[in-house]
């Protein structure tokens, strides 16, 4: 059986409660690397929805941020990331959501992003159109680079790799109106979905981090691809660049230069 978007909408908005029940306890943080954090509201959520896609979609393949996942059929695979926004969350920062993906023969079909904290569910079907709790969301359209509002995010060896995004930030500061860090790569992707940001790039990510937001910004007119240009933005090692054609443009080109 395959999933609908109602399906992983109600997952999403279940595990969304998981972490909104626990916000702002006491939490059990332990430490994957300098900066890189994981709670047991991660593991909690992420065991919730390993269980019930098991149990309603057994045979098909989940990859997860925290643990092996399931090895399933390998043609139906979920990627799915239990808290994106892990740092914000363990300070009490409510800038957070649940990304959940669903794919057939490598390809996205459908993506769902829910933030608890603010009841906004980013949904979209590949060729459907994307939507915020329902209603219709489309990319803005800024003139230029220089009128634009950008977002990104800083991978998790930014103290000890030199490709740490730092460059890139200090120039794309120069040539835009500002440029924001919200600590949600999934949330960055449905910002810029909804004409909250005009243009979006990161380096170093995972499949989870952009297989729903990647999605749901495509289908709200954006343009979607790696650093290079190149659209298979889900290729290891993930890094994507998101915007309206024209701002996409300016943006590579001031990548690539």
């Amino acid at each position: 059986m395959n999933p609908n978007l109602l399906d992983i909408e109600i997952l999403a908005r279940q595990a969304g409660a998981i972490l909104r029940a626990q916000f702002g306890q006491r939490l059990q943080v332990d430490y994957k690397g300098a900066i890189d954090l994981v709670t047991d509201a991660d593991r909690r959520s992420e065991a919730f929805l390993l269980a019930e896609i098991q149990r309603l979609f057994p045979g098909q393949s989940v990859v997860t941020e925290e643990s092996a996942g399931v090895q399933g059929n390998g043609r139906q695979v979920w990627y799915v990331d239990p808290l994106d926004g892990t740092v914000n969350y363990a300070h009490g920062l409510p800038i957070f959501s649940v990304s959940i993906a669903y794919a057939e023969d490598g390809q996205v079909r459908l993506g769902v992003v829910y933030d608890p904290m603010r009841d906004e569910c980013f949904r979209a079907g590949r060729g459907q159109g994307a939507c915020l709790n329902g209603q219709p969301i489309h990319i803005s359209a800024p003139p230029d680079l220089d009128h634009s509002l950008l977002v990104t995010g800083f991978p998790y060896d930014i103290r000890t790799n030199p490709n740490n995004n730092l460059s890139h930030f200090w120039n794309f500061a120069l040539h835009s109106q500002a440029v924001r860090r919200l600590g949600s790569a999934a949330l960055d992707l449905c910002y810029l979905a909804c004409g909250r940001f005009d243009g979006y790039w990161e380096i170093k990510l995972k499949a989870w981090d952009v297989a729903a937001g990647g999605l749901i910004a495509e289908e709200a007119g954006a343009r979607v691809t790696d650093l290079q240009g190149q659209p298979n933005y889900m290729a290891e090692p993930q890094s994507v660049l998101a915007a309206c054609p024209k701002i996409h443009a300016e943006m590579l080109a001031l990548l690539t230069t």
